[in-house]
């Protein structure tokens, strides 16, 4: 079960209530009706009128009042809105689960524990979908004072996960803060608009990564990411205007309504690509000394592209030897990991590979944001990450080489997935399961081109020559009339009519 919870918050509460009973986008909203809320459903439904709309006065009307009592202390932006939503292969949980869902959120969050429904907060549960929910709340006590929201998307996560192992429902990861920020809506929406194939934020999350995996300090960092087209505004102290303090990142040409760009601080891409995490990167005992000298022939290339094999190979033994031993070491091994993948994936250029780099990229990161001590093996692996990085611009290499560090990747992101396993991470160790099928993908030859059709008679050669129209694709039944369920009964076949028969002789 997945909760999220709207940011930013909502300033008018009667649009949302519109919505949530409306039609929807795609008029997929069907049989809108309150679950749950501070009081019973049945008193707070929203009555229908004589030509059918709903009369939304006296709901709205009670969960203003709190607000207005609060005056100038209340929030200026109050409407607190959390979706919940099953997985699609889960059961259809009733109506008074879900209820039972939306009151443990409101007790967990603080905003209405139990026994508390007089003094806190007024809120609503609608239900308008087989699969989801949504909660509406209003940041005003009815005791008169302000509600507080401390780790309130933890704490819904936390419901979450309470709800799969009650109801059998499909299991979710924790809350650990090893995924990325992933784009809004909003930004999918616009991507989409400008014919992009991607949100801004994913193709900034993957530069940005690739450019502190391929620098060895704060300067070739801004420097690989000016050569890769990315803008950077730096953020410098205040006491010493040369120290950098903090960065943010945007694309050219993506802007907002106002024209301006739209900027994207390192901890809004991911947990690890905050300036402090960045800058653990490169201290000595992580970075890599001395130059590369850019004057190297094709057979000293290819030794970079062996070295780098040879790395990953000793790095898949090493971290399966340290997961029951040191696993503190082999977690640097996995975050180091992710610095190869992602150099790999732009020096080739490979999209099957920049997807493997991608999907490991949740496997890399220890929870809660935590940077892992330093080890032998993972400076080998950023240590040959660099290399690679640095030739990328010079080697236009066609050996095996590139082909074989591929095939050992996919083995060490095996190796990765089998560490997190261990330590009961399942969705990292998903992630570095499904960066190894991808790499494993990407050594496999591109099946041969289908030859074209020969005609062998007139006819044949005709119907080439001129081929029948397609046939128009039938079209997928209304959101509002879904059609029949394949596992579910089938409805009963309409008996064809009687044929006649021949009369007797």
């Amino acid at each position: 079960m997945i909760g999220k919870i709207s940011t930013p918050r909502g300033e008018r509460v009667q649009p949302l209530l519109y919505y949530l009973f409306g039609p929807g986008r795609q008029e997929v909203h069907t049989d809108p009706h309150i679950v749950a809320g501070w009081r019973h459903p049945a008193d707070l439904e929203p009555p229908l009128r004589a030509d059918g709309t709903r009369d939304f006065t006296k709901l709205a009307g009670l969960l203003l009042q709190p607000q207005a009592a609060l005056g100038k202390r209340a929030y200026p932006r109050p409407v607190w809105h959390c979706a919940m939503r099953a997985a699609p292969e889960d059961r259809m949980l009733s109506d008074d689960e879900w209820a039972a869902i939306a009151h443990d959120v409101m007790d967990r969050t603080g905003l209405s524990p139990y026994g508390q429904e007089d003094e806190a907060v007024r809120w609503v549960a609608v239900r308008h979908g087989d699969d989801h929910i949504h909660i509406v709340a209003m940041l005003a006590r009815q005791d008169g004072r302000k509600p507080g929201l401390p780790w309130e998307r933890y704490k819904v996560r936390a419901a979450c996960l309470a709800a799969e192992q009650r109801y059998g429902l499909r299991s979710t990861a924790p809350a650990d803060r090893t995924a990325a920020r992933r784009p809004t809506r909003a930004e999918n929406e616009k991507a989409a608009r400008r014919g992009l194939g991607e949100a801004p934020r994913i193709t900034l999350l993957r530069q940005v990564t690739t450019a502190a995996a391929s620098a060895n300090d704060e300067e070739e960092f801004f420097a690989c990411l000016g050569q890769a087209g990315v803008l950077v505004r730096k953020r410098f102290s205040v006491k010493n205007t040369a120290e950098v303090t903090g960065y943010s990142v945007a694309l050219p040409g993506d802007t907002a309504k106002d024209g301006g760009l739209v900027w994207y601080g390192g901890g809004k891409l991911a947990a690890d690509l905050t300036w402090p995490k960045l800058r653990q990167r490169w201290t000595p005992d992580r970075a890599t000394p001395g130059r590369l000298r850019p004057d190297l022939t094709a057979e000293e290339r290819n030794a970079i592209w062996e070295h780098a094999t040879r790395t990953a190979a000793d790095a898949t033994a090493q971290i399966r030897t340290m997961t029951g031993t040191d696993p503190a070491a082999a977690a640097d091994a996995a975050w180091a990991t992710s610095d190869t993948f992602h150099v790999a994936a732009a020096m080739l250029g490979s999209r099957i590979l920049r997807q493997a780099a991608d999907a490991y990229d949740r496997a890399a990161r220890s929870p809660y944001g935590r940077i892992p001590p330093p080890s032998s093996v993972g400076n080998r692996l950023r240590q040959a990450a660099r290399l690679i990085s640095a030739f990328a611009y010079l080697t236009q290499d066609q050996s095996m080489a590139p082909i074989l560090l591929i095939t050992k990747l996919a083995a060490l992101a095996e190796a990765v997935a089998e560490l997190r396993q261990s330590q009961q991470h399942a969705a990292q160790a998903a992630a570095a399961l499904r960066a190894a099928e991808r790499l494993y993908a990407a050594t496999r030859p591109a099946p041969p081109p289908r030859p074209a059709p020969r005609a062998s008679t007139a006819a044949q050669l005709a119907g080439l020559s001129f081929p029948a129209p397609a046939r128009p694709a039938a079209r997928p039944p209304a959101p509002a009339q879904p059609g029949p369920d394949p596992d579910g009964p089938r409805p009963p076949r309409r008996p064809s009519p009687p044929r006649p028969r021949r009369p007797n002789p």
